[in-house]
């Protein structure tokens, strides 16, 4: 992460004037906290708007000169403890402000201050260790030299395509990836953006998961500290979060790549990839979609090779935004199939995740035996691969131990005896687990 031009970003205003969005869009909160609430003081103002006391201060004594607000109770230390409710023209004001949008909480940043900030946290590349990859992928049996693949499309940050046939892992390796983006340096984020006077929602708490201030990384907190103070001073519009991993599937549609407009808040909602940035987008079954590839392949071709995406809100005006997030397709089917050269061209590393041979299969079968805790039994092993594997010519998938021993113990239980290997119950598990289809 790069500190300067963050640290700028981040720091928070002392006077209304050094706003970066339209004042009357942080007044139209204003009004609708107090409608909502009828009487506000400055510190809930400060709370819910996240902007300094001293600012709002300023603020709502304009508004008052102007007699939007009045004063209905004060306290003993001056202006800043103040308790403020609408006039009868705050009022009017306040209804109007609820027909341009429902929103109230952290104030909007401006778009170019998104932009920057986003930049500015991304604009390196990672700096993941081997060590660190192994780790992650420690719970998988892979081939030895498999970290390599991952590692490096990692650091990059750009786009990783995974393919290969169903149960060997390819979901499990991308969740380990976004682990590892998660353990990485948080970013910074602001609750929302602005732009043409609308105001788009960036966080969604489904999606990104705050740190408290305790949890920040000794290097990231000491880039932001003040050397007068040593304390953390941050425009508490903006909240540090665990880097972001957006996971889909086939319920994927496009309206989801574009910008969202909710018609009662009066909202706009950020699409998936704008949620994603600066960690994981991951497009999980890539091909099985309620659009096609192609159509992902042509709104995404500009973002894929130049880093900036372009939305456009309902009155036509187009915003630029970074495209900064790794992008991960998984997919079961041939790639060829799948997208043309050219799409395959812009997407950087390309990671074929196989099935095990029997020596991986075997080290899978006892990690399995371990882990669900059963007595690993060679007898039992080696008639599963003569009879369920040689002989039918089946291929083998990294799923089918850990399925083929929770089906013997299962069996067990339903016998009443304690979960153990024979040939028989691997003969009658795998008689559940496999289905034959007969090609005609």
């Amino acid at each position: 992460m790069t500190s300067g031009e963050l640290n700028q970003i981040l720091t928070p205003l002392t006077k209304i004037s050094e706003l970066d969005v339209p004042v009357g869009l942080v007044q139209d909160i204003i009004f609708r906290l107090l409608f909502n609430e009828g009487t506000v003081n400055i510190g809930r103002f400060a709370e819910i708007l996240g902007l300094p006391t001293r600012a709002l201060d300023e603020l709502l004594s304009r508004m008052k000169q102007e007699h939007l607000v009045e004063i209905v109770k004060a306290g003993t230390l001056g202006s800043l403890s103040f308790t403020y409710g609408l006039t009868e023209a705050g009022t009017k004001r306040a209804r109007n402000a609820f027909e341009r949008s429902q929103y109230v909480g952290l104030a909007p940043v401006s778009i170019e201050s998104y932009n920057k900030a986003v930049l500015a946290q991304t604009g390196q590349t990672q700096r993941i260790t081997p060590e660190q990859v192994q780790n992650s992928l420690r719970h998988l049996i892979l081939p030895d030299s498999f970290h390599r693949r991952i590692g490096p499309a990692v650091n990059s940050g750009t786009s990783l395509f995974l393919y290969g046939p169903p149960g060997n892992g390819k979901t499990t390796i991308a969740q380990a990836i976004a682990g590892l983006l998660a353990k990485d340096d948080p970013i910074w984020l602001p609750n929302a953006i602005t732009v043409g006077g609308q105001i788009i929602r960036i966080v969604d708490p489904l999606v990104h998961e705050p740190l408290q201030m305790e949890e920040v990384p000794f290097h990231t907190a000491a880039t932001l500290k003040s050397s007068a103070t040593s304390k953390l001073k941050i425009d508490r519009r903006w909240r540090l979060f665990k880097r972001p991993s957006v996971m889909v599937g086939g319920e994927l549609v496009m309206d989801s790549l574009d910008l969202r407009y909710e018609p009662v808040s009066k909202v706009y909602e950020a699409p998936l990839q704008l949620k994603a940035n600066g960690g994981m987008f991951l497009i999980d079954d890539f091909g099985r979609q309620q659009i096609s590839p192609q159509q992902l392949l042509n709104r995404w071709i500009v973002p894929l090779e130049s880093g900036i995406d372009f939305l456009r809100l309902q009155s036509g005006q187009s915003l630029e935004v970074p495209f900064r997030q790794l992008i991960v397709f998984s997919t079961n089917l041939d790639p060829g199939d799948l997208v043309d050269d050219a799409f395959l061209r812009r997407i950087q590393m390309k990671v074929e995740v196989g099935g095990p041979d029997e020596r991986l299969f075997y080290q899978i079968f006892l990690r399995m035996c371990e882990v669900i805790k059963i007595s690993f039994d060679k007898k039992s092993f080696v008639h599963l691969l003569q009879k369920w594997y040689r002989e039918p010519q089946r291929k083998m998938q990294s799923v089918h131990p850990r399925d083929i021993i929770k089906t013997v113990i299962s069996l067990c239980e339903y016998e009443g005896s304690e979960p153990h290997f024979t040939p028989d119950l691997i003969d009658e598990a795998c008689i559940s687990y496999f289905v034959d289809i007969k090609k005609e």
